[in-house]
Order: C-alpha cells, then structure tokens, then sequence
C-alpha cells in the first residue's frame, strides 16, 4: 500500500463499511459499540509499541486502560478539553440505557464508560479522525501515568 493510499484509508475511516445512518442519527450505545472496538484497537497498537510483548502482560495491561473503570475516569479527564457538540455527544451516551451493566462496573462508571465510547464512535462516523486520534492518545497518555 502506498503512503497516498494509507492517508485515504485514514481519511476516510479504517474500513469502507459505511454507516446506515448519518452519525447524529445513530443511538448513542450503537456509537459506543464501534468506539469500544476503536479504543480497544488503539490501546493494542499502543501496547505493541512498548517492549514488553508477552502476551500475559499485554492483555493485563489492556484490561486497565479499556476497563469501565478507566473510561469513566479518562471521559472526566478530557471534559477539559472537549467541544460544546463533543460534551453534547458523550451526556447523550451517560443518559443512553442500555439494559445491562457489567459485572465489574458500578452503573455510573458503566455510564461514563458507554459516553467515552460513543464519542469516539461519533467521531469516527462523522470523519473526525485526526481529533479522535488526539483525544485516544490523550487517554492513553492519561491512563499510562
């Protein structure tokens, strides 16, 4: 694949499945579904950047940055530096019901969770990637300290 290509496969989202619905059309646990595979995705490249490649360490260190947990803390630390219609997305994905909370989660962290998720859903459906990437590097530089 050539650099021309690689930029275009970026520009225009990881692969050419489009959504069936604009992305303000789309309900905020559906974005949050496709946010959690994106975070979940960049946190393994992230981690497959470090020296450590032992599967055992990788897959612990994953749990910890893509937990409910560490989304509810990481969607407070970037309330600074998100967007009025950004702020807008992640409260419609806190409010969204979704019927069931898991096992290691408390509701609110759940919540939290599910509203970082949708954002980043959002912005990748409306081809937002370059400040999607920004706002995953910020969580993960967060959640690595």
């Amino acid at each position: 694949m050539s650099a021309d290509n690689g930029q275009k496969l970026f520009e225009e989202g990881l692969f050419t499945f489009p959504p069936s619905k604009q992305a303000k059309l789309i309900p905020p646990i559906v974005l949050a579904y496709i946010g959690d595979a994106l975070y979940e995705v960049a946190v393994r490249q992230y981690l497959i950047s470090k020296p450590n490649l032992r599967p055992h360490h990788l897959h612990t260190s994953a749990t910890k940055m893509v937990s409910a947990k560490a989304q509810s803390k990481i969607v407070t630390y970037l309330d600074t530096f998100l967007t009025e219609e950004e702020r807008d997305v992640v409260r419609q994905g806190r409010n969204a019901k979704s019927g069931s909370i898991p096992k290691n989660a408390d509701v609110l962290e759940y919540r939290h969770a599910t509203a970082f998720e949708a954002l980043i859903g959002y912005l990748y459906y409306t081809k937002q990637l370059e400040r999607m990437n920004e706002l995953i590097m910020l969580s993960i530089q967060y959640m690595d300290q």
